[in-house]
């Protein structure tokens, strides 16, 4: 098993390691993908578009453009992982989580769920 790398996603090496890095931070699970996998290759069409989208800075960050004296203003964004990007990583950790059989939330151990489905980690 290995894991997605940076050259992978980009050229650049240190743009596309940020880009790894924060995709790991949202979505933790791409780290265990096997090479090959359909997950993996999922994660890193996902990661490849943010990086073009950083590195290409395009229309998406076009805040208005004026023609005389040629000037363009750029919006700000939050994350370029703002939106699709985040819902498809994550989307992809809950599909192999539930594919291993293992729950998508941790039943608190104080309460009477707690007899019904004890904890297991």
């Amino acid at each position: 098993m290995t894991m997605i790398t940076h050259d992978q996603i980009g050229s650049d090496e240190d743009l596309a390691r940020e880009v790894l890095i924060v995709a790991k931070d949202i979505a933790p699970c791409i780290a265990s993908f096997t090479d090959d996998s359909e997950e993996a290759k999922d994660a890193i069409a996902i990661l490849s578009r943010v990086y073009k989208d950083i590195a290409g800075r395009g229309n998406r960050l076009v805040k208005s453009q004026r023609i005389g004296s040629a000037s363009v203003d750029y919006g700000t964004t939050e994350s370029a992982f703002a939106g699709q990007p985040r819902r498809a990583l994550r989307a992809l950790c809950a599909t192999a989580l539930r594919s291993q059989g293992t729950s998508r939330a941790s039943f608190p151990a104080d309460r009477a769920l707690a007899k019904m489905w004890p904890e297991r980690y």
